[in-house]
């Protein structure tokens, strides 16, 4: 099956004189079923749908919106597999200098904010056809929210990119709906009914058994007011139990409509069927992101792990859809004849690789509970602990011809695994399923702040990392932990940093590179960061927001680090932590300030990996953008 067209000569050769959709993406073209814009567009086609991809569009050129002529039905637009903010800018709000999803990895390819700058291009071209946005950028930004790089708070996406509509979480079964319906020759005016939509009006005559959330007006004047809504929008994010949200604005309603159904196994199955030609487009020299998924196995979607500082739930929400094993097993197998591979799958997993089924089996007939979550602060006693399946699958992948090893490198919830009363996948995952190193998230170590992050205390970790260890022992392997840590959480202070690094240097580890908090749309802890209240308790929180602060939080996690000495000097001096100064077995600085030349990197790195082996730790550490684009997706 040969791409979609990417433009009018493309488009005239596969017969086309007119495309039913023309989908306008802030990222390359890469068909692979990793990438929204390619799912999307193989499920329009697989229903009848013709489609061009119009990727990466000067937007200074109309010319180049222009190109296809106006589509039958209407426009589809997206920025791309991530946020263009957290794309674009580090947490600093530095200015990038690569973009994975562009060719070579170049910046500059895109606006910032491209579902709104490619729309108001396409509303003003078109002004009569329907222009409808998703994607994670659009999803995540369906209501009022604060943009950390605005520092303030913001409308819905679809009042200021002036979109027909809005599509938010998994779309194939929404896209399906919207496209038959324009087809039927309904108005994209006349879209209210559709589930993962959310649309705008002037009059909520015709609505009933909604949700009025507080204006626009009201949580952009108050911060308690603002963490109230967020919490009701937190609280409706099952596709079951929800209810219709309607947020008010100036003359004007943003409705948004229950979120889609999570996808039964057949749909998954079927959406993973399509073919996709798994690379990018052939005019591209080469597209970076393709290097983490060619060779990965989606096998799951949704999370109920609920880490206050991710967005998945509130794009994918809680309830786990899973494939078949005969789908899986399919896919790998046409991923053992593609001509670049060499006999390793890198993934089989999701958004948390292990879980393979519901959190519970009533979660099937009524929706994840709105008041509760499945993991924190405790499991639920009605949580099924089932890895049976996820390892039947495993295994199977793993015997197919040509297939040297099968990795799992989309994260396993360590806690959810310690539920686990049958050691069989704890075993085939040290035995099989590692490259030398496991990521896991702790994140943190202080009780507070784990309390704030949703994440179980550290007493579960330290058994963790001992039963690793245990088992690496018990099959005569040498593996590791690579711990993800978190500076400058809400609910993270100076004492709470100290305890961190006081921790590090018990363990003898210093991470290469430390991931600072990043409030991005959709998540509790950004709520959190904005408004200093914990929504679901609106108890104070405390939050670090000075750049010289949350400097500080991260030179401590690297107190061994010669260049950050004079920070964390600071830091333990403004915490009246003097006792952490000096030459004494539990110090994490000297009296004096190290020579530049006294810690190479050659020492650091021969020391770090003596103690990491002693203690069962790590060795590398992956790049805090790769961290911050899975966190997104």
């Amino acid at each position: 099956m040969a791409f979609l067209p990417t433009t009018r000569e493309e488009m005239l050769e596969q017969g086309y004189e007119q495309v039913d959709f023309v989908y306008v993406n802030g990222d390359a073209y890469v068909d692979h079923p990793s990438f929204g814009c390619a799912i999307i567009t193989r499920v329009l086609q697989a229903y009848g749908y013709s489609c061009a991809i119009l990727a990466q569009p000067d937007w200074h050129k109309d010319e180049e919106f222009l190109q296809f002529g106006e589509p039958r039905l209407g426009f589809l637009v997206s920025a791309g597999n991530i946020d263009s903010m957290v794309n674009h800018y580090s947490v600093n709000k530095r200015r990038r200098d690569h973009d994975s999803y562009s060719d070579d990895g170049v910046m500059g390819k895109r606006p910032d904010r491209p579902t709104i700058v490619y729309t108001q291009i396409l509303k003003r071209l078109f002004p009569h056809k329907p222009v409808l946005i998703g994607g994670i950028e659009a999803s995540l930004r369906r209501l009022s929210h604060y943009d950390y790089w605005d520092d303030a708070v913001r409308r819905s996406i679809i009042m200021d990119s002036q979109a027909d509509l809005l599509m938010y979480g998994m779309g194939e079964n929404t896209i399906v709906e919207v496209a038959d319906a324009l087809a039927s020759g309904l108005a994209a005016k006349d879209l209210c009914y559709i589930r993962g939509t959310c649309w705008k009006t002037k009059s909520l005559e015709y609505l009933s058994d909604y949700i009025l959330l507080p204006s626009y007006e009201e949580v952009k004047a108050d911060k308690r007011t603002y963490a109230k809504s967020f919490h009701i929008q937190h609280e409706n994010i099952d596709a079951i139990a929800a209810s219709i949200l309607v947020e008010p604005y100036d003359g004007w309603y943003v409705v948004q409509n229950q979120p889609p159904l999570p996808l039964t196994q057949e749909e998954m199955d079927f959406t993973y069927s399509l073919p996709y030609e798994r690379t990018f487009h052939p005019k591209y020299h080469y597209i970076p992101a393709i290097e983490e998924v060619q060779f990965s196995i989606v096998s799951n979607r949704g999370c109920f792990g609920s880490c206050a500082f991710c967005a998945i739930t509130h794009h994918q929400g809680r309830v786990i859809s899973t494939r078949s094993k005969e789908s899986i097993v399919e896919e790998a197998k046409r991923i053992t004849e593609m001509p670049n591979f060499k006999g390793y799958i890198h993934d089989v997993g999701g958004p948390t690789a292990n879980f393979s089924r519901e959190a519970c089996d009533k979660q099937r007939e009524f929706g994840a509970c709105k008041k509760r979550e499945c993991l924190f602060p405790k499991p639920c006693g009605n949580m099924v602990v089932d890895h049976s399946r996820y390892l039947d699958i495993l295994r199977s992948v793993r015997e197919l011809p040509k297939i040297k090893k099968v990795f799992i490198r989309s994260g396993i919830r360590y806690d959810y695994l310690m539920q686990d009363k049958n050691d069989e996948f704890f075993d085939e995952l040290v035995k099989y399923h590692i490259s030398g190193q496991l990521k896991v998230a702790p994140e943190h170590i202080n009780a507070a702040v784990l309390d704030k992050m949703g994440k179980p205390r550290k007493e579960l970790y330290l058994k963790f990392v001992e039963k690793f260890k245990e088992k690496n022992e018990q099959f005569h392997m040498d593996q590791y932990i690579v711990p993800y840590l978190m500076s400058s959480h809400p609910g993270s202070d100076l004492q709470a940093a100290i305890e961190l690094a006081c921790y590090l240097k018990k363990i003898h580890y210093t991470p290469k590179q430390v991931q600072d908090f990043y409030p991005t749309p959709g998540t509790p802890a950004t709520c959190m960061y904005y408004t200093g209240l914990d929504p679901k308790t609106m108890r104070p929180v405390y939050v670090a927001k000075t750049w010289e602060e949350k400097a500080m939080q991260r030179a401590l996690m690297q107190f061994t680090y010669p260049q950050n000495y004079d920070l964390v000097y600071k830091a333990l001096k403004k915490a009246g932590r003097e006792d952490l100064i000096g030459n004494g077995p539990k110090c994490l600085i000297s009296y004096r300030r190290p020579s530049s030349n006294s810690f190479s990197r050659k020492q650091a790195k021969g020391k770090d990996k003596t103690m990491d082996k002693k203690n069962a730790g790590t060795k590398k550490r992956t790049n805090a953008h790769k961290r911050e684009r899975n966190a997104q997706r």
